[in-house]
């Protein structure tokens, strides 16, 4: 009925649910980077030349870094 699926629910540190241990590490992974990813974005400011724009407030940093910094003359200031 199962043939080799795990339907096994793991929980791991961390509150992480997985089925196995591959995906329980790769969670653990990414979960890292956005919580890495959001404290960040309080930390930096966005200076955008192109429309002569500089981004302050964390909300709005962390949605320029998904959309802008691919585009040339954008740069992510740290404010310290």
């Amino acid at each position: 009925m199962w043939r080799g699926q795990q339907k096994t629910w793991i929980h791991y540190r961390n509150d992480i649910v997985a089925s196995d241990v591959n995906t329980a590490i790769f969670l653990s992974a990414y979960l890292r980077q956005v919580s890495i990813h959001r404290l960040y974005t309080n930390t930096m400011e966005i200076a955008d030349l192109q429309r002569y724009k500089l981004i302050k407030q964390s909300r709005k940093v962390g949605i320029a870094v998904r959309e802008r910094l691919g585009i040339p003359f954008v740069f992510a200031i740290n404010k310290n």
